[in-house]
Formats: structure tokens, sequence, C-alpha cells
């Protein structure tokens, strides 16, 4: 995938029709300075806006292979654009994702991307643990490494809120011993 060229397309054609988005995700945790090797774009995107995405995506030449309430994917036959999923917030939970993402710079400052704070990043990731449990481990080594990075400048009261969430408390309790002076 050309990230360069997808992302200037996208990320275009999002701000002309106002669609609220936020990056999540490998490109994500790269974002925060945490790199992982990633081959696909994830984006949370407000489940208002999809028929727009639908449209944005198609005219792309994106063919959606998958949708259901929660997740959709596009891919396309064209090499350079590879593969975009997106999670659908409709959710209290992830819209209130939506409202905390900030702009951060990506590809050394050339663009700016909204981007879910590391907060959301784990609690998505405690998510797809629960969903799949085939990827707790890179899940976990995931929140291990936005832990080591961030600390005491986390809001634990909002990671406990996920752990609580998807009933992995005694985890969180763990993390954060280990991660936060704050007991």
């Amino acid at each position: 995938m050309d990230f360069i060229k997808v992302l200037n397309l996208i990320l275009k054609s999002f701000t002309e029709e106002d669609i609220q988005y936020a990056l999540i995700g490998g490109f994500a945790m790269g974002s925060w300075g945490i790199m992982r090797s990633t081959v696909d774009l994830d984006f949370l995107v407000n489940s208002a806006d999809l028929d727009k995405i639908e449209k944005i995506m198609t005219g792309y030449t994106y063919k959606n292979i998958y949708k259901t309430e929660n997740v959709s994917q596009y891919i396309s036959d064209l090499k350079p654009f590879g593969q975009i999923d997106f999670l659908h917030a409709f959710r209290r939970i992830s819209l209130s994702m939506l409202k905390r993402a900030v702009e951060r710079p990506i590809f050394n400052s050339k663009y700016n991307i909204r981007v879910v704070i590391p907060e959301d990043i784990i609690g998505l990731k405690i998510q797809a643990m629960s969903n799949d449990i085939s990827r707790e481990l890179l899940e976990y080594a995931d929140i291990q490494l936005l832990m080591e990075r961030f600390g005491e400048k986390l809001n634990w009261k909002l990671i406990g809120e996920y752990f609580k969430l998807f009933k992995k408390e005694e985890r969180y309790e763990e993390f954060k011993k280990k991660h936060s002076k704050t007991k």
C-alpha cells in the first residue's frame, strides 16, 4: 500500500465531506512514536457518515468486501491502494473516542491526521483481544509499549474503565502497579 498516496486522497475527501474520523490500529501507534509494521489503514468513523464513506471509497476503486453493524472493510484491486478497515462508532464509548481524537503529524510532519489518544488505542486493543483470544499476546504487547512510553501521562481512570468493561480488572491492576505511581 502506498500510504502517502492513499492518505492524501482519503483525508482530502474526508475533509470535503466533513467525515468524523480518527486513525486507529498500528498506524495510529506509529503516530504516537511506537513503530509497528502494518499493511493496511484502520479508522474509527461515525456511523452516521457511512453512506458518504461508501461513496468516497467506491470513487477510489475500493470494493466493500465485508460489512456489519460494527465494521466494514474495503479493498482495491489497485495494489497501491490496498485495504482500509473502518470501525463504526455509534455507541457512547466509541463516539467519545472520536471526540477525544487529536491532530498528529505523520510522514515527517508532511500531513496532520486525527488519531485516537493512547488510552483509546488501549481500549480498542482490549476489545480486539476480547473478541479474538488469538490476538491477546500481540495486543498486550502493544498495550505494554503504550504504557511504557506514556506511563504517568495516561488517564488511568479511563484505562481502568476499559479493563472493567471487558472484565480484565486483575490485568489492569498489574499494569497500573508497574506503570503508574498512582496506586
